[in-house]
């Protein structure tokens, strides 16, 4: 049995059946914005392997971070033990963050990430003698991980309806839909008022994607928005989380999404490009408030510890993606790609099947009334060069963010390409949308 055929019918992939799986293609290697088959032939990864080769695969510099670093020490448990990784990631996470948002909680993935720090909202509000506000409000259209809780929080009429029997239910305001750079309507977080007002009391603390909500509805709002969710929190003790895991580190242009409403949150998740797309990482970055005050209640001990929480190999590679980010003007390359994604999508907007373009920062997004067919996917994807995988109604990409002009055109063509076809079978049908 070939390596093929054995995963093809002993191996699940991300939301594939094993019965009818889609077609997988044959990695071999990886360096810089391109992948490597088993035949030789290289396809420009536009979708960052699922965002997070910000610098592109196997930079040199985050390889040899992981060279060095498995020369000393691979892994230690971080109950009991310290290391050097672990506390240079933390002052320079700190150093970068948000104001205030210096204790640091390490976690293994973006999803655990965003479960510690839902956890931390609750365990702040029963150390202040409030144990009934352990429900949060989430936003319709997020997604924040396929975890139980991270499932129960993410959009409930999105991918993780069938799981609904097992999710805690918390409180959904309604999708945020004035665009950025538009102007903005009050009306747009009336439902969060609402909520607010009417259960403020079993409400431990809000949660979104600032600024870009992104596997559930690709949808850019606008920053104001979460200037109400911050002065709704403050009017209410209630905590505000940001999930920066797939826009921040200049996804969207700014190093952190949030930035362009001018406010903090008191807890901010991170992941993804953390290191580059080396290794998996992620962090739950707190304030002194919420720490000191999880810290004074009983238990006093804050009560989570994955356990490869903190590994060094991980932490070395995340050091060596942030010197990357200090030296290089991110945030210059992600607007660079946003205007060539701006001029080059604009004309797909007379297409039979688009329904929209949309873009922001290294984010570009066409939705189509249905997919394609997944054999004019793997067409595209072979003639063009270029690694696309949409989802839902959505053909997008958000490149390495060192993706060149010549690069974002390429990805601009293969995506163009793939809107002129005609829509495919329904998803249930094709065996291939997530």
């Amino acid at each position: 049995m070939t390596p093929l055929e054995y995963d093809r019918t002993r191996i699940w992939h991300p939301y594939a059946s094993l019965s009818n799986p889609p077609p997988v293609l044959h990695a071999k290697r990886a360096s810089g914005v391109e992948i490597e088959l088993a035949d030789g032939s290289r396809l420009v990864d536009a979708v960052s392997s699922w965002w997070c080769v910000a610098h592109g695969h196997n930079h040199p510099a985050i390889v040899e971070a992981i060279r060095r670093q498995s020369e000393r020490l691979c892994h230690v448990m971080f109950g009991g033990f310290t290391h050097d990784p672990a506390v240079e990631l933390a002052e320079r996470l700190a150093a970068i963050a948000p104001s205030g948002l210096d204790r640091v909680f390490f976690a293994d993935s973006g999803s655990i990430s965003v479960e510690v720090a839902a956890k931390m909202a609750v365990q702040y509000q029963n150390a202040l003698g409030r144990p009934g506000r352990n429900r949060l409000i989430a936003l319709k259209g997020g997604y924040h991980g396929d975890t139980s809780l991270c499932m129960a929080l993410s959009d409930p009429d999105g991918m993780h309806t069938l799981f609904s029997g097992i999710m805690t239910k918390h409180f959904f305001a309604e999708k945020p839909t004035v665009p950025t750079g538009a102007a903005w309507d009050p009306a747009d977080a009336e439902s969060l008022r609402r909520i607010v007002a009417e259960h403020r009391d079993e409400i431990a603390a809000m949660v979104c994607e600032p600024v870009f909500q992104a596997a559930n509805a690709m949808n850019f709002y606008h920053p104001e928005y979460l200037r109400e969710m911050r002065r709704l929190c403050d009017e209410n003790d209630i905590l505000l989380i940001f999930d920066e895991i797939a826009a921040g580190f200049h996804r969207t242009g700014p190093l952190w999404a949030h930035l362009r409403s001018g406010i903090s949150p008191d807890v901010m998740t991170v992941g993804k490009a953390l290191t580059g797309g080396h290794l998996t990482l992620a962090a739950a970055l707190a304030s002194a408030k919420v720490a000191d005050t999880i810290s004074g209640g009983k238990p006093s001990a804050f009560m989570h510890g994955p356990t490869y929480m903190a590994n060094p190999l991980a932490c070395a590679a995340a050091c060596a993606s942030l010197d990357l980010f200090a030296k290089g003007d991110y945030e210059a390359k992600a607007l660079s790609i946003e205007r060539r994604f701006r001029d080059g999508l604009a004309a797909l907007r007379g297409l039979p099947n688009v329904r929209d373009v949309r873009v922001l920062g290294a984010a570009g997004v066409v939705e189509v009334g249905r997919l394609p067919a997944q054999s004019d996917v793997s067409r595209v994807i072979r003639e063009h060069g270029v690694w696309l995988r949409p989802f839902c109604n959505f053909i997008y990409s958000m490149p390495p963010l060192v993706s060149d002009d010549a690069t974002v055109d390429r990805i601009v063509a293969a995506i163009a390409d793939l809107a002129s076809c005609p829509p495919g079978p329904p998803p249930e049908e094709d065996g291939f949308h997530e």
